[in-house]
């Protein structure tokens, strides 16, 4: 057995670590390529391309994705509570993690200009670096670096740098700086349109059902922003007495919160955030006594009014603002199941059924014939040839073919779903349509041969000169999407080139000939 030498054993980690930045199988990337052999192309793709990129759909970017989540929602917690509450003691495991944060968030904005990114637009991942550098330059890269501020390393830093002074002198000293940190500090709570940003992208790089994921993610996104809000409330209503040093009318003295400890002033300053904000008078029946503590009650009440606008908005929007295809699928599909259940199919059957119809329409009921019907002929041609130009082509008699009869063609072509199993064509069956495969692979077998077609492969073109029986079953092995050509369709398009027809009708004769 050949032994592991130092050398091997480092191109290994880099393999593994590399495996890492490529695009993994799941739900997403299915959506977006369409089959395992689309997704295994983009790696292959990905790795000719030679630099170090993160893809989105890669496990790398699904952990970074959800940790990056996981650190901005503490941050946007534990910022406001030091600014508002801890004085300074946040002691060494607070102030660790801050500086841990900061050198998360300046490490993102490097990492960014190597993610591949997803556009709306575009047919699959972009991963030229210039592509992606000019992308966040122009979208979040400002935003970024200034919510990326390294406040941790600014009090890091200055408390090296002031511990030989004396105890009095430090403390001064570390007040003033203090003081200018908590304003500075609320800088990195622009963080929050991180967070924003990572729930979107989170939807991209999950395994979830799409649609389950993407209601998930918005109702805990709703719940997290409502919660955010109340908390940052909470903090401010201890905040702003305490830039004023504690005037002798404010909140916090009529409460005997001075020397309180953290939990208690939070508590508090949570209680009657929540009090304004939900307009009830318990809790905050006292009058402002002062005109900053009158401006932060009526910025409270403002607050929650806006918080009950986007609860009542969010809610409608999830009951209303849901994809119209999506409804027409889910009402095709309840009608379906009335049918199976008054026929009495065997449940094998009803599950082969649903699992048809979610290949087939991926959850979007639209009419594919009544779209085309109503764009026009040029728009239908254009449509139709980026669809299946390419498999058409691929095809020995059509390759050297007028393109207005390839036009001709694509406009007779049918669009088919088999599940994996499915026979599509059984030997010696009267030969009546080919086929193109779009996404899928399928078995062509009989007594002498078998060969595996996938993506951009045909089979079934004899039958279309001659009307012979097929020479050979064809099973489908995965879920495939397909074109087919009608014998009668292909005829008819026949009649009105008569040169191709003589030409591929001399083509075949010859190949008789030779047989």
């Amino acid at each position: 057995m050949e032994s592991l030498t130092p050398e091997n054993h480092r191109r290994f980690h880099w393999s593994e670590w590399r495996n890492l930045l490529l695009p993994q199988l799941n739900r997403r990337s299915l959506y977006v390529y369409g089959s395992e052999v689309a997704v295994e192309k983009e790696c292959m793709r990905q790795k000719q391309e030679g630099v170090f990129v993160i893809h989105p759909f890669s496990s790398l970017r699904s952990y970074y994705i959800m940790c990056m989540v996981a650190i901005t929602f503490l941050n946007l917690i534990g910022i406001p509570m030091e600014i508002a509450f801890l004085d300074g003691n946040s002691g060494v495991g607070w102030e660790g993690f801050n500086v841990f944060s900061d050198t998360l968030f300046l490490i993102d904005v490097g990492l960014n200009f190597r993610m591949g990114i997803i556009t709306e637009d575009s047919e699959g991942a972009i991963l030229d670096l210039k592509s992606i550098r000019q992308h966040y330059l122009k979208s979040w890269f400002v935003p970024d670096m200034v919510a990326a501020f390294p406040v941790g390393y600014i009090l890091l830093f200055a408390g090296l740098q002031y511990r030989g002074d004396s105890p009095s002198s430090r403390a001064n000293k570390m007040m003033r700086i203090l003081m200018f940190v908590r304003i500075l500090s609320l800088v990195r709570l622009l963080r929050v349109s991180r967070l924003v940003r990572f729930f979107n992208e989170v939807e991209k790089v999950s395994n979830a059902n799409l649609e389950v994921m993407r209601l998930f993610l918005r109702i805990l996104s709703l719940f997290m922003m409502i919660f955010l809000l109340c908390h940052w409330n909470g903090c401010i209503q201890y905040f702003v007495p305490m830039l004023e040093e504690f005037p002798s009318d404010c909140w916090v003295r009529r409460e005997k919160l001075m020397n309180a400890t953290v939990g208690e002033k939070y508590s508090f300053g949570v209680f009657r955030a929540l009090s304004h904000m939900t307009a009830i008078s318990y809790g905050s029946s006292d009058t402002p006594t002062n005109d900053v503590e009158l401006w932060i009650v009526m910025t409270s009440i403002v607050s929650g009014a806006i918080m009950y606008t986007v609860m009542v908005a969010n809610t409608a929007a999830l009951m209303t603002d849901v994809d119209i295809t999506a409804k027409a699928y889910k009402n095709k599909m309840n009608h379906l199941e009335d049918y199976m259940t008054f026929m009495k199919l065997p449940k094998a059957l009803r599950m082969r059924i649903n699992s048809y119809y979610q290949s087939r329409y991926a959850g979007k009921w639209y009419d594919e014939k009544d779209v085309l019907k109503w764009v026009s002929s040029s728009l239908r041609e254009e449509i139709l040839i980026n669809m299946c130009s390419d498999l058409v082509r691929k095809v020995p008699i059509f390759q050297n073919c007028d393109i207005n009869f390839i036009n001709s063609i694509l406009q007779e072509l049918q669009y088919e779903v088999y599940q994996d199993g499915d026979f599509i064509i059984c030997e010696n069956a009267p030969g009546d349509r080919m086929f193109f495969i779009e996404r899928g692979q399928v078995l062509e077998k009989n007594p002498f041969f078998q060969r595996e077609l996938c993506d951009g492969d045909y089979f079934g073109e004899s039958c279309l000169l001659t009307k012979e029986k097929h020479y050979a079953t064809v099973q489908a092995q995965t879920t495939c999407q397909l074109f087919s050509l009608s014998v009668g369709h292909f005829q008819r398009v026949l009649k009105d080139f008569p040169e191709i027809k003589r030409d591929l009708e001399s083509s075949q004769q010859d190949k008789d000939l030779l047989l």
